[in-house]
């Protein structure tokens, strides 16, 4: 049984690194990409565009399907298109083709990432659900700092169309593992239509990650520009605060695992906004303050993800009849809140400067802490989940 466990741990993790690596390489590969093409950064850019968009709008769809449907079938799919549409990035014939191919990945990636929290919270141990979700998200986070490190490098040696090429491939072959892997899964006994009553409640519970999402994004968006302006940092101290920050979001989701299954999740997603409430206004002092800024950076990201980490454990025991459907609203409150935060970023930047997004991150946090403390309504009928210990 343990060994099983692992298994499905390492198949979860394995997945949503592969799914983070296709979001995050994508940046770095836009000069590249431009030049290929023959068109300009900014219309490169509507790459990484599409890819948000799309997922935000279909995550909803797949996880109401995932909750009447069998999950694994469902994320095989996903998979199986994931494949398909890197390998159309890797050789489309014309940027028609190509934004095309980040549509499917999308859409693709929307069948999968939301899915794979939802049937890890189907199989974790109650007394382990933080921890189990903590181990999958750090997958996902790493990305972020091995994933696209790893692209680059790929693609200075065998071009940018190598990168997708390979994720393909591991696409095709993850699909496999994950049809074996949750196999023994039971289908989920859903049968109540969400509209009436309950999806109110879902979409007020992962408003918070919205507020939450603005509070890290609004400032990280634009991270390498401000620290250039504000510290005069080379190309390589740059690299290096982003690694800080990687670093620091993959401790943090695995510290929060094992604090949530002991302390509670509820108590923990409050704790870790006050406190990055808190790291934040220190980051904002600070930024100026050259190799001070690494640390903050570090704090920031280990506080803000443990509380990401904790608040999706967190919906997991509020919404169990509803995991599939609730995660993946919750993703898309995410790339809804990175979006937001990016438009707030670029306004203060062209008002009042990079020093002041800090400051503006620390109040979308305390918001973030005040909407988490509303209880909404439970429909009737349904069992009331105490996420209290």
């Amino acid at each position: 049984m343990e060994i099983q466990r692992r298994a499905n741990l390492s198949v979860g993790w394995i997945t949503l690194f592969l799914m983070g690596t296709d979001l995050f390489v994508v940046s770095p590969l836009l000069p590249f990409i431009s030049e290929a093409y023959k068109v300009s950064p900014e219309t490169t850019g509507w790459m990484v565009t599409v890819f948000a968009v799309t997922y935000a709008f279909s995550a909803p769809f797949f996880g109401w399907l995932s909750d009447k449907k069998e999950r694994r079938i469902i994320i095989t799919f996903g998979l199986l298109l994931f494949a398909i549409s890197n390998a159309l990035t890797a050789f489309a014939p014309s940027f028609s083709w190509l934004i095309v191919s980040r549509i499917l990945a999308g859409l693709s990636v929307a069948s999968i990432t939301p899915l794979i929290y939802a049937i890890i919270g189907d199989i974790a141990p109650s007394n382990r659900r933080g921890t189990w979700l903590s181990i999958v998200v750090s997958g996902h986070l790493t990305a972020l700092w091995v994933g696209a490190p790893f692209g680059t490098l790929l693609e200075y040696f065998l071009g940018w169309r190598s990168v997708f090429v390979v994720m393909a491939i591991i696409g095709s072959i993850l699909a496999v593992v994950n049809f074996k892997t949750w196999e023994s899964i039971p289908k989920s006994d859903l049968t109540k239509n969400l509209l009436e009553g309950n999806l109110l409640r879902i979409l007020g519970s992962v408003s918070v990650t919205t507020i939450w999402a603005i509070s890290m994004y609004t400032l990280y968006v634009y991270l390498g520009a401000a620290l250039y302006s504000e510290n005069r940092f080379s190309s390589s101290e740059i690299a290096l605060a982003v690694t800080f920050y990687g670093i620091g979001a993959v401790l943090g989701s695995l510290t929060s695992g094992k604090l949530t299954d002991k302390f509670g999740e509820r108590k923990i997603s409050k704790a870790t906004l006050i406190f990055l409430t808190l790291v934040l206004i220190c980051l904002g002092i600070f930024f100026s303050a050259g190799d001070w800024v690494y640390f903050f950076l570090f704090i920031w990201a280990l506080v803000g993800y443990a509380g990401f980490t904790s608040y999706q454990a967190r919906l997991t025991v509020e919404f169990p009849k509803e995991r599939g459907i609730v995660m993946a609203w919750n993703n898309t409150a995410l790339y809804i809140g990175i979006t937001i935060g990016s438009m707030i970023g670029g306004y203060v930047i062209s008002i009042w400067g990079y020093s002041l997004l800090p400051y503006v991150c620390s109040i979308a946090a305390i918001a973030s802490f005040l909407l988490s403390t509303q209880k909404v309504k439970e429909s009737k009928k349904e069992p009331t989940f105490s996420v209290d210990t």
